[in-house]
């Protein structure tokens, strides 16, 4: 008899989860349920919890064990937890677009666990998007041809000295780590297996994907735009509405997400762990 109920939210990705107190020890049942409902799901919401810090981190270390963002400043006394916040005074946000949470290291995150602490009224939903189906959908002739490819990450664009987020406008700009470390560059497949599921999907993103190894920027870019594209199709794409206390845990490796910036003059404060994960293949 299962141990959770499953709400499924959305066609591409997204279950709602009920029966499950984050605030809670968990045994390795209900762990195996939750982790099954992720790899189905993709991205798994929790309702109406009220979690510490520390229980919040007892979460991730279940599923790994847990980053320390490089270019970040963490919660203080948490420096596995980042303090995403946009004050009503601000006009950019936090993960404004498109993306795959830290492809620019050699070994990308597994996922992320993104507690609403603080939540506009209206506006400030996220979407994500599924690159399993970025690559079903392709043409044989397409898989083939980038099958044996890679594609170069780099975190330079967003946190290097010229970076987005070192724009003082930005609320991350005081927070902003490691700046000189930003231009390092490592290579990932462009179509990637999931080390869990099997199941082959596109991992290139337009935040830290920058081109495609042994082409130049302009000739990637043709190839690199279709596959965004391609990702990001509507019916590829689930929305998640936030409602105060949910805690959200998505796959990075078999998905992209984008904050929307819709909520100007309004408050938003989320608390992000994020799950260390292993090399593509």
């Amino acid at each position: 008899m299962a141990l959770i109920e499953i709400e499924p939210l959305g066609a591409a990705a997204g279950a709602r989860l009920h029966g499950v107190d984050l605030s809670q020890p968990m045994g390795d049942n209900l762990f195996g349920e939750v982790r099954q409902a992720l790899l189905d799901h993709l991205v798994i919401v929790f309702p109406d919890q009220h979690i510490s810090p520390d229980q919040q981190k007892a979460f991730g270390q279940r599923f790994g064990s847990l980053n320390i963002h490089p270019h970040v400043e963490p919660l203080p006394g948490h420096p596995e937890i980042l303090n995403i916040v946009k004050e009503p005074d601000e006009k950019l946000n936090f993960g404004g677009g498109w993306h795959s949470d830290m492809t620019f290291l050699p070994e990308p995150v597994l996922g992320s666990i993104l507690y609403a602490k603080d939540i506009p009224a209206r506006g400030g939903d996220t979407m994500w998007a599924n690159a399993y189906l970025a690559y079903d959908c392709m043409s044989q002739a397409m898989k083939d041809m980038l099958g044996p490819l890679k594609a170069v990450h780099t975190a330079n664009e967003i946190y290097g000295a010229d970076g987005i987020y070192v724009d003082p406008r930005h609320p991350a700009s005081d927070k902003s780590l490691e700046v000189e470390a930003a231009v390092a560059e490592t290579e990932h497949p462009i179509i990637r297996t999931h080390p869990e599921s099997g199941r082959k999907l596109v991992f290139v993103n337009p935040a830290f994907t920058t081109r495609i190894a042994g082409m130049s920027k302009p000739e990637s870019k043709p190839i690199l735009s279709y596959l965004y594209d391609q990702i990001t199709r509507p019916e590829h794409v689930f929305r998640h509405r936030w409602s105060a206390n949910d805690v959200v845990m998505w796959d990075n490796r078999c998905t992209q997400h984008y904050a929307l910036n819709d909520y100007h003059g309004q408050r938003r404060e989320m608390h992000r762990v994020t799950v260390n994960g292993d090399r593509p293949f």
